[in-house]
């Protein structure tokens, strides 16, 4: 009976040691595995941290990009198209853009192109096919659409993206209702293409269908358009249409959007006709989440529409070869080079011209002013400002919808200047960066919404 409990006593304390060994052996694994995780933690913390740290870092790392993978990336250039097709099957492209992107500077652009640009030999012969909007309906060729926008603009580009309408209306739909501030009263209707639009103006909430009728309208019903201030007509369409897509990349970058991005390609891939390879896309977008609007630039190409007598009664807009090519040499090479091969900023002076600059009389700075607002008479409220005090406004212009005022010294104007300019506009958000798209200018002011 004695050895019985001592061998089940024995039995009991092997089983115990047995189970200690089990234990401390677990605790070695899990320390080991803690161990790793720990060591793969700091491995990818700090690949993170040399990938730029925050949100990009972190989406940088998990696609494999090293510290050198946004030094080596080029600025990325597509053509868009926005293509509608009417009831007769035809494919016009009635949104043309330039689209650009620079990683390491986090610097965008969207330029416009006018949908009746004339890409013909002759004006005086001038035919509906000459207009570039018909280039991709008759050739169904996308590179021909590109290399005529390259040879209005000088440009290089290799990539377009043809949008379908169905594309926008997904896009916008999953990305949730766009708060957008619509410019005018909308009041339009089409019954032939069961097109109608009715919009109030003020801040609205745009669904995938809404989207499209508001980048489609031109004018209302009565004939009125967009006032001239903000841009009649094409003009005011097309500047209607990129405050609108800077609202969709607005909302497209927030954070809380990343989790949407596998449903956002899916819609690209099922809607977009392309050239770009989105394994190159995908290399973009990483550093994509650090993109503020505020860095984004747009534009339209400049021109005139000529009387219908001189251009055989077809409706054409001319591209102004001089005054495009410096836009372009603005919005797209803000970079030169030296003669000792450094690069500088385009628009910084040498110390000779900062000199000069220095000794500027009010009268003799030329200030540009562009209103980011969708109200006209604060633009030459502050013009009349300006030029009571004694500046030289010398362009006066439209630029993308703002939140907030800028003024931009161009030309090391002094402080003094700077300080009293900042006076009599009211805001203390003075910027030495390039923020307004003229050649000339000494100092840009960008009205915004807080403008008072």
């Amino acid at each position: 009976m004695n050895s019985n409990k001592v061998n089940k006593r024995q039995k009991i304390n092997d089983k115990n040691k047995k189970q200690k060994k089990k234990m401390k052996t677990w605790k070695k694994v899990i320390l080991v595995i803690f161990l790793i995780l720990l060591i793969a933690g700091g491995i990818f913390a700090y690949r993170v941290h040399k990938n730029g740290g925050g949100l990009s870092g972190m989406l940088a790392t998990v696609v494999g990009h090293d510290e050198n993978t946004r030094k080596s990336l080029g600025e990325f250039q597509v053509l868009l198209m926005g293509v509608s097709t009417d009831q007769e099957g035809v494919s016009l492209t009635d949104t043309i853009m330039v689209a650009s992107y620079n990683p390491n500077t986090q610097r965008a652009v969207l330029l416009s192109v006018p949908r009746d640009s004339f890409t013909g030999e002759n004006v005086k012969r001038a035919k509906a096919s000459d207009k570039i909007n018909a280039l991709y309906n008759l050739t169904k060729d996308p590179m021909e659409t590109v290399e005529a926008v390259n040879e209005l603009t000088g440009l290089d580009l290799k990539y377009y993206a043809i949008v379908q309408t169905e594309a926008l209306i997904e896009l916008v739909d999953a990305l949730g209702p766009i708060e957008y501030d619509v410019p005018i009263n909308m009041d339009y209707d089409d019954v032939t293409q069961d097109l109608h639009i009715h919009f109030e103006k003020g801040l609205q909430e745009i669904d995938g269908q809404e989207a499209e009728e508001l980048l489609r309208f031109r004018k209302n019903n009565d004939g009125t358009s967009f006032p001239t201030e903000y841009g009649d007509n094409d003009i005011g369409r097309m500047r209607n249409q990129r405050e609108f897509l800077t609202a969709v990349v607005e909302q497209t970058v927030k954070l809380e959007n990343i989790t949407k991005l596998g449903s956002i390609l899916d819609i690209a891939s099922r809607n977009l006709i392309t050239n770009v390879d989105f394994n190159t896309l995908k290399d973009y977008l990483p550093y994509a989440v650090e993109f503020s609007t505020e860095n984004l630039l747009t534009e339209s190409l400049p021109g005139t529409v000529p009387d219908l007598k001189q251009t055989n009664n077809v409706s054409i807009f001319v591209v102004d070869e001089e005054e495009t090519k410096q836009m372009i040499k603005e919005l797209f090479y803000p970079e030169e080079q030296t003669e000792d091969g450094n690069t500088v900023d385009a628009n910084t002076t040498n110390s000779s011209s900062s000199d000069s600059s220095a000794t500027l009389s009010k009268s003799n700075i030329k200030i540009e002013v562009l209103n980011g607002t969708n109200n006209g008479k604060v633009l030459q409220e502050l013009v009349n400002k300006l030029t009571e005090e004694g500046y030289n406004v010398s362009r006066t212009g439209n630029t993308t919808s703002t939140s907030k005022t800028t003024i931009a010294n161009k030309n090391n104007i002094t402080d003094t200047i700077m300080k009293d300019i900042e006076q009599i506009v009211g805001v203390d958000n003075i910027s030495n960066n390039r923020t307004g798209a003229s050649s000339k200018a000494d100092i840009t002011i960008i009205i915004g919404k807080d403008y008072e």
